[in-house]
């Protein structure tokens, strides 16, 4: 039976990356590196520490915004290094830029220190995360993800209407990457459209059977965004990541909001999308 790659696409919106039992990368085992049944490893700019909260990625500390699945199994001892499924495309040739939409909307809440909510059975963001992206090849395939990162090691409380660090982070919850349900698209496909994340979920679940992004409340948080030019899911272990961080977007996570300044803005924006 022919294996279809859009199949794939769709059923990892949610998903960390779902590996399909009939389809193994070679050079590696595929048994050593998961950490959960069935689900890869997220490809992170930098292996992290043992420490339970790591320092904030490169692309936030001003390092280099390229990763590759060598920064994730490089210093790994018992792991192989990984090595290109084919040679990359003759004549391909890309400048990739990515700009934030709505980035005054973004600013906006930002100024009031944005706040997301978090439930049980997931919850899309707001405002939310959109890109639009310039300077692709426009024959080349490219995949495009998100995941959201801690910002920082630290939970906070919202005290004396402004938000202050109530003392150490707990524990992070599993990494999960949302996989944009388009890819892998062309170029061109990519650059005809507003590209939107609007379906990825926010949860306080752990136990989430969904693939919903879990985040703990009162905590910070940095979404991330990546591109990568791949004509195939299954060679993004493999594949170079292009990362963009947009400061504005960082928030932090609640099960209700805090603010009643964010609240009442929120409802605003509502009010005047039904007029």
């Amino acid at each position: 039976m022919r294996f279809d790659p859009s199949e794939l696409a769709q059923g990892m919106a949610y998903h960390p990356f779902l590996l399909p039992p009939n389809r193994q990368p070679p050079d590696f085992s595929v048994s050593t590196l998961l950490t959960q049944p069935n689900y890869f490893p997220l490809p992170l700019p930098h292996p992290y520490p043992a420490a339970p909260f790591p320092k904030l990625p490169a692309p936030l500390t001003g390092g280099s915004p390229y990763i590759t699945a060598d920064d994730v199994l490089g210093q790994s001892g018992h792991f192989r290094p990984l090595r290109t499924l084919e040679p990359e495309e003759d004549g391909v040739q890309d400048d990739p830029k990515v700009n934030l939409e709505c980035k005054e909307l973004w600013e906006q809440f930002h100024g009031l220190g944005t706040e997301m909510v978090i439930t049980k059975t997931g919850r899309r963001m707001f405002p939310g995360f959109k890109v639009r992206v310039s300077g692709l090849d426009k024959k080349a395939k490219y995949i495009l993800l998100m995941d959201i990162v801690a910002a920082d090691d630290c939970r906070y409380k919202f005290h004396n209407s402004r938000w202050m660090v109530a003392g150490k982070a707990d524990p992070e919850m599993p990494k999960r990457m949302y996989i944009h349900p388009d890819s892998p698209s062309t170029g061109e496909q990519w650059m005809q459209k507003v590209v939107s994340f609007h379906k990825l979920k926010l949860t306080n679940n752990i136990s989430d059977k969904h693939g919903f992004t879990i985040l703990n409340s009162m905590h910070k948080y940095q979404p991330r965004f990546h591109l990568v030019r791949a004509n195939d899911i299954l060679k993004l272990p493999y594949s170079t990541f292009r990362t963009y961080v947009f400061k504005e977007t960082e928030f932090i996570a609640v099960t209700a909001y805090q603010n009643e300044k964010v609240s009442e803005y929120i409802d605003i924006i509502l009010l005047t999308a039904r007029v």
